[in-house]
């Protein structure tokens, strides 16, 4: 406890989050991304692993999800610029080089970037039991797995997850479709129209009036007492890293099409919403895989629950909460409202991450608001968490010395912005959301 008590004191930017303020953190530690990949304890071979998986599934995906068929059955998202966002957020602060939007927030099926990790671990899980069971082999057509004999099959195992809202979604609606029992154990921050949506697809739900970390234990313990039921542990699963982990393989060949080139001279800089730290924490280390050095990523956090800022930069990790500190971990962005990181992917990434930053719900609110107004695209609050990271990098003399990026590299630069959600978000709720960023 007193080491602990040290750690905690001896961190000064704990002061800033303790405050509540808009804190932005660089990783001392960040190591050349051979050497820190080397700490993950997975390769790229894993990661080309699920890319063929899910190749594999790609028609089954075709044929359950109409809206991915233009896609042959890939979930993937749109990359596209953001001239008039940077040119009214330049106003105030400028940005070096060209501001860039990556559409995980529209994904097919589940509207978020947990459409990729969720979906994938289910996939995985689905197709070692229907291999166990002899009901496909690698070289079938994965479609075979939506017969009514496969659903009977399947509808005898059940699937767990405890989730704060997107998460829960991707993985209800896959495991449903597939005709998994599926149990969604949601915490008290989930929106109301997540739950209704999920009943919808015959997901059961259960509700919790604390935090996340509270429904992903209930949810764990209550996989723990049935054989037949598999628990998705969103803290520790190396199965949805992976799956996130694919989208940083996939994005050169977009960057490529768009004529974007990343190397020494054009930095790419890449902005994450961070939860728990799956989803970031995957992608990040599938772009390290992907550009090397050439990227520099950063998660982003509210001021009110920033655990993987508290966890990374104390040394931590997941031995340590925001309400350690005093924090009460309520934010308007929900799939953030985390209060304690990835002990997994805080150590893997403890190397690659290059910083963190934090922002309050009002300023994701204005940003949502600016969004809709100059790009005619609208997110969930929790989406927006990375807009304010390219003006932060781009302002910081002190990194760019740090790490000998010149002018003329940042005059160069990529500035991506990773949208992680709000497809699905009912018109409503949007205009709900609007309304309070406009005001």
């Amino acid at each position: 406890m007193t080491d602990r008590h040290h750690l905690l004191t001896a961190t000064p930017i704990i002061d800033d989050l303790k405050a509540l303020r808009e804190t932005l953190w660089f990783n001392e530690q960040v190591k050349p991304a051979r050497e820190g990949l080397q700490r993950v304890g997975l390769t790229l071979a894993d990661v080309q692993e699920a890319q063929a998986r899910l190749q594999r599934f790609a028609p089954l995906i075709a044929a359950a999800f109409p809206e991915t068929a233009a896609s042959g059955g890939l979930i993937e998202s749109e990359l596209i610029p953001a001239p008039d966002m940077q040119a009214k957020l330049a106003a105030r602060a400028p940005i070096s080089g060209r501001l860039w939007l990556k559409k995980d927030s529209h994904l097919p099926i589940s509207g978020s970037i947990k459409a990729r990790g969720g979906i994938y671990e289910v996939l995985a899980h689905a197709e070692k039991l229907a291999l166990a069971a002899g009901l496909i082999t690698l070289t079938d057509d994965y479609s075979l797995l939506l017969s009514p004999a496969c659903r009977a099959f399947f509808s005898a195992h059940k699937i767990a997850v405890g989730s704060t809202g997107n998460l829960g979604l991707s993985i209800g609606i896959m495991s449903a479709k597939l005709g998994f029992h599926v149990t969604v154990h949601m915490s008290a921050d989930a929106r109301q129209w997540k739950k209704t949506m999920l009943r919808a697809h015959g997901v059961e739900v259960r509700e919790y009036a604390q935090d996340y970390g509270v429904a992903v234990e209930q949810g764990r313990r209550a996989a723990a007492s049935d054989p037949a039921c598999f628990f998705i542990d969103d803290e520790n699963s190396r199965t949805l890293f992976l799956g996130y982990a694919v989208a940083g393989l996939r994005l050169p060949a977009q960057l490529r099409e768009k004529g974007i080139l990343v190397d020494a001279d054009h930095p790419l800089f890449v902005y994450l919403p961070c939860g728990v730290g799956g989803g970031p924490g995957g992608v990040a280390f599938g772009l390290k895989l992907a550009f090397g050095d050439h990227v520099h990523c950063f998660f982003a956090e509210p001021t009110h629950s920033p655990c993987m800022l508290l966890g990374m930069s104390s040394g931590l990790h997941d031995a340590v909460s925001v309400q350690d500190i005093g924090l009460d971990n309520k934010t308007a962005a929900d799939g953030l409202a985390v209060g304690r990181a990835s002990g997994f992917v805080g150590r893997a990434m403890e190397q690659l991450i290059d910083g963190c930053y934090t922002l309050s719900d009002a300023s994701m609110y204005a940003l949502l608001a600016l969004l809709d107004q100059t790009e005619n695209l609208q997110l969930e609050p929790s989406a927006l968490a990375g807009m304010s990271g390219p003006q932060r990098i781009s302002a910081s003399r002190e990194y760019q010395a740090r790490h000998q990026l010149t002018a003329a590299m940042m005059a160069n630069a990529t500035q991506l912005v990773w949208a992680t959600g709000g497809g699905m978000v009912p018109p409503d709720e949007m205009q709900n959301y609007l309304a309070r960023g406009r005001g």
